[in-house]
């Protein structure tokens, strides 16, 4: 297989950090601003389960097992890569500790009050690194000598006890196309019982280029919306979309120990891994194509005609799947419909004629298998532990 084609990323950047503050003020700078879980609605779905035995594997840049809000949840991984960025470095495992946050973060101090919680922050976090951040001085060499690592990746976390595989990144520059090394992962994947989770990209306002991993059948592919349940304009708009999450002004842990706040179909995919993770621990039998019909049944918010390509069929709900599978069971996952029925991969739209991305003061989230889709925008906070 020929390595991954990549797009740079949609970053537009600015950084305003705030001053420590006493704990008051604290809890509005943090808590307060996570929408996303109550959006979700996980106020009630905790009162059922919070993720307790199920395993979430993160392909992405790496995961800091160390930080105060992941400590105690992160799995010994593995890296597909090989080279890059340290522990200590920059440009490590940033965008990997954002997502495994958003899904699993359990925060810290006295009664776990201060720092992010997850959605699911009873799970185990799998780390898989599969790509490189943008500002490794490496990504280049990633990008050209490691373009199987994402088809790896998803086996090797489907062989080590993953029930759900996000994939917070992808392609979706104009030459994007299905990889038959990557499909069959992914089916691998499905097959055995593991959900798939990917950002449906940040192509939005750049002609809505087909995104793979999103894009291939079974895929739980996310678009992002914001705290108004609007659809986000940098969220690309195709039929693959199955639901919505939140993917705006989202706070985000960093192995810095700062927090900040970021946009992105990347946190989106996050917010839904985190959902499934909840159905999967309330109801351990059911299939992937099972929880997928469940979150397209359950989805509120739904779209004029009941889906569209912008949202999908509407905001993840995970308390409303838990309740409707109350009574559902298991099924064969071979047996089980996966994957959207239509037509899959096609032409998409004609390309722009400039169709370079804006680069602000990060530098592009990009690896060696595709584009990281999330922009981390404004250090809200410093806390916990310096490394």
């Amino acid at each position: 297989m020929t390595p991954r084609r990549t797009a740079a990323a949609l970053l537009a950047t600015a950084f305003a950090v705030l001053p420590a503050t006493t704990t008051p003020a604290y809890a509005d700078t943090i808590r307060a601003r996570q929408w996303g879980l109550e959006a979700l609605h996980t106020g009630t779905v905790w009162q059922t389960t919070r993720g307790e035995g199920v395993t979430v594997a993160v392909l992405d840049t790496g995961v800091d097992a160390t930080h105060p809000d992941l400590e105690g949840s992160v799995l010994p991984g593995t890296d597909l890569i090989g080279f890059g960025a340290a522990r200590g470095d920059r440009a490590w495992a940033r965008h990997g500790t954002a997502m495994a946050g958003i899904i699993a973060g359990h925060g810290h101090g006295p009664g776990g009050g201060d720092g992010v919680l997850g959605v699911a922050p009873k799970v185990r976090i799998l780390p898989v690194r599969v790509i490189l951040e943008g500002s490794d001085k490496q990504r280049d060499k990633a990008r050209k000598s490691r373009g199987t690592a994402l088809a790896e990746g998803i086996r090797w976390a489907t062989d080590h006890g993953a029930d759900v595989i996000n994939l917070s990144l992808g392609d979706d520059s104009e030459s994007a196309h299905p990889d038959a090394g990557e499909d069959a992962a992914v089916q691998y994947a499905l097959d055995k019982g593991v959900s798939v989770v990917a950002s449906a990209g940040n192509g939005g306002e750049k002609g809505d280029h087909i995104s793979f991993p999103a894009a291939y059948p079974g895929v739980i592919a996310v678009a992002a919306v914001d705290r108004y349940g609007t659809h986000a304009a940098f969220s690309t708009s195709r039929w693959y979309a199955t639901v919505s999450a939140p993917g705006v002004d989202i706070v985000i842990a960093d192995p810095d120990r700062r927090y900040y706040e970021g946009w992105g179909t990347s946190a989106a995919a996050a917010f839904a891994s985190g959902a499934v993770a909840l159905i999967r621990s309330a109801h351990p039998d059911l299939t992937p194509a099972q929880i997928k019909r469940l979150l397209v049944d359950t989805a509120r918010s739904r779209p004029d005609g009941g889906r569209s390509d912008d949202k999908g069929y509407g905001t993840v709900d995970p308390a409303a799947a838990i309740k409707a599978a109350d009574g559902l069971k298991g099924a064969d996952t071979k047996s089980a419909v996966t994957g959207y029925t239509g037509r899959y991969f096609g032409n998409g739209p004609e390309p722009d004629a400039d169709d370079s991305r804006p680069i602000g003061l990060l530098a592009p989230l990009v690896g060696g298998v595709g584009v990281l889709f999330l922009a981390a925008a404004v250090a809200l906070w410093r806390g916990g532990r310096t490394r």
